[in-house]
C-alpha cells in the first residue's frame, strides 16, 4: 500500500518561509516522479510543482515560480517544497502526489494534505 504523509504546514505571516515534507512508503520512491498540489477553500485542486525521479528536472506553476523550490532526497524517501516569500494566495491544503504508471495507465497517489495558512 502506497502511503504519502505530508508535514510542515502551519500558520505563517506574509513574506515568511516554510518547508513542507512528504514521506513516502510502500513504493520504490526513486522510481517515480513526485509533485505538490494545493487546494484552497471553494477552489479546485491545482498544480504547484513537480520533480523527476532523478532530481534533474522540475516544473512549477507560474504563480509560485521563483518563490517555491521542489526537491527530493531519494535516500530518505522524501520530497520537499521550500516555500519562500509566501502570500495570502498561498493559503491552501497542500497535497503530495506520486504518479505511477501501471500497465501504461497513470495512477495518482495522494497524501492527506497539510494546511498552510498565510496571514496578510
Amino acid at each position: 500500500q502506497v502511503q504519502l504523509v505530508e508535514s510542515g504546514g502551519g500558520l505563517v505571516q506574509a513574506e515568511d518561509s516554510l518547508r513542507l515534507s512528504c514521506a513516502a512508503s510502500g513504493l520504490i520512491f526513486s522510481a517515480y516522479p513526485m509533485g505538490w498540489f494545493r487546494q484552497a477553500p471553494g477552489k479546485e485542486r491545482e498544480f504547484v510543482a513537480a520533480i523527476s525521479r532523478s532530481n534533474d528536472s522540475t516544473s512549477y506553476a507560474d504563480s509560485v515560480k521563483g518563490r517555491f523550490t521542489i526537491s527530493r532526497d531519494n535516500g530518505k524517501n522524501t520530497v520537499y517544497l521550500q516555500m519562500n516569500n509566501v502570500n495570502a494566495e498561498d493559503t491552501a491544503v497542500y497535497y503530495c502526489n506520486a504518479r505511477v504508471v501501471e500497465r501504461s495507465i497513470p495512477r495518482d497517489y495522494w497524501g492527506q494534505g497539510t494546511q498552510v495558512t498565510v496571514s496578510s
